[in-house]
């Protein structure tokens, strides 16, 4: 077995295969799981997915909020053992494959339209 096959090998083992079709554009909710001294919780977080990179074991999304009028982003690795959990809550319509021009943008014009061909 050559370094190529074991590290491959090594990925497949760390990929999780519950995850959803997530495109960009969605608002998602992803389960954070936060560790408080010894205890250890979920914490939902939010938003509108805005970009999309990588493929495989270090694919990860940037997930964008507006927190008490400030906008918030974080940038979140999908295969990662802190990540409990992603749902898609809405499909979003959009035409473009990174939506940065959303930091831009305050209250109405911020929103996007919903898509309902895709399933949730």
């Amino acid at each position: 077995m050559n370094a190529q096959e074991i590290i491959r090998s090594l990925e497949a083992e760390q990929m999780k295969s519950d995850l959803p079709v997530i495109h960009v554009g969605d608002t998602v909710r992803v389960g954070v799981k936060i560790r408080e001294g010894d205890k250890e919780r979920t914490q939902p977080y939010e938003g509108v997915v805005i970009a999309k990179r990588s493929a495989g074991v270090t694919q990860n999304i940037t997930v964008r909020r507006v927190f008490q009028g400030v906008g918030v982003e974080r940038v979140f690795l999908i295969h990662s053992p802190r990540i409990e959990s992603v749902k898609v809550l809405r499909r979003g319509k959009v035409r473009r494959a990174k939506l940065f021009y959303l930091r831009q943008r305050t209250g109405k014009s911020a929103r996007l339209k919903q898509r309902f061909d895709r399933a949730l």
